[in-house]
């Protein structure tokens, strides 16, 4: 099939302290988060001066996949649209449509299958298209990617320089603690988000010839009494001191594509202190970012969909994703709803 451009589309994060608050508020709008949470995290993004760095590493990503479809093809226009802060998604369309943009490969900044890490991006594009109106580009999303070889191999390159960064004598027995974005059980429950990332784990783990290994989770945001994945990052932590379960942490997190602000936030501020208080040698793996392994990936994905006959590539168990999810692929959660065991 031909495609006019590339559609990014990303998180978005606020530029100042004045965005912060309606930065927030956009997120989590329809959501029952209690007040008090909003503002502990307008506090994180505060501490770096209300500047969130998702928005110049998406940028950065772009520029590098621009030089890569232009140094092999194919040469398409690429632009920007985001879930919650400017660019938007209705306003990034508007121009497509005025640059004359009939249909576009949709890149999604994230790897996994889940409501809020699939589906709801596609709900997102749909409705800004309605918002457009007539004449608004079509978008086809790019398939989940999360074991595809260019984003294993970028990731054991991230891993494999934390171990290296972990003092000799404390490398023995280093854990690697690959971590993961929480989200609801009711949200787990109707997806392969937690089995796509224990299959990272292991490519990961395996690639480096790694046993000491474990899968957790950060930066939970719902109400108190919501049942999130666990376990949380700054607990098992304490765990890995107080059982010597190994003399060093490596934090890798694998869910996340940039070092935006929950990394920066949860695990070099919070879990960084904690590791010291703690007497726990601690380097954490940089994300794929603007690796070329992950930019020649995201060629890939692109190429293949423009061409049905190409290799799709999946490592291990999983196989590749299908290029169009399935129509009950990764539903809303619904409160109340019996979860299954």
């Amino acid at each position: 099939m031909n495609y006019d451009a590339i559609l990014v589309v990303s998180f978005g994060g606020p530029e100042s302290r004045e965005d912060v608050i309606p930065f927030l508020e956009t997120v989590l709008r329809g959501k029952n988060i209690p007040r008090e949470r909003l503002l502990t995290v307008a506090d994180h993004y505060y501490h770096f001066e209300g500047k969130s760095p998702i928005n110049q590493q998406t940028r950065d990503l772009m520029a590098a996949l621009k030089t890569e479809l232009e140094r092999n093809g194919p040469s398409l226009p690429i632009y920007l649209g985001n879930r919650n802060w400017h660019p938007l998604l209705p306003d990034t369309l508007r121009k497509m449509k005025q640059d004359g943009i009939g249909r576009a490969l949709g890149f999604v900044t994230s790897a996994y299958s889940s409501y809020s890490g699939c589906r709801q991006y596609r709900e997102d594009i749909a409705r800004a298209q309605s918002e457009v109106g007539p004449g608004a580009p079509a978008v086809d999303k790019l398939r989940a990617f999360f074991n595809h070889p260019g984003f294993i191999e970028a990731t054991v390159e991230r891993v494999q320089d934390a171990l290296l960064a972990i003092p000799a004598d404390a490398r023995q027995t280093v854990q690697i603690v690959y971590t993961a974005h929480s989200i609801p059980l009711s949200m787990a429950h109707t997806s392969d988000y937690v089995r796509q990332l224990q299959e990272v784990q292991r490519l990961v783990s395996g690639a480096l010839g790694q046993t000491n290994h474990v899968l957790v989770y950060q930066s939970r945001s719902g109400a108190p009494g919501q049942p999130w994945l666990e376990p949380d990052i700054l607990d098992y932590l304490r765990r890995v001191k107080a059982e010597n379960l190994g003399s060093a942490v490596v934090l890798a997190p694998i869910s996340f594509l940039s070092d935006h602000m929950e990394v920066l936030y949860d695990l070099d501020v919070e879990a960084h202190q904690l590791c010291d208080s703690l007497g726990l040698p601690m380097t954490r793996a940089k994300t794929v970012g603007v690796h070329p392994k992950f930019i020649g990936m995201i060629r890939e994905l692109i190429v293949e969909r423009m061409n049905p006959e190409s290799e799709r590539r999946g490592l291990g168990m999983l196989g590749p994703r299908a290029d169009v999810c399935a129509e009950d692929c990764c539903p809303p959660p619904q409160p109340g709803r019996p979860q299954p065991n």
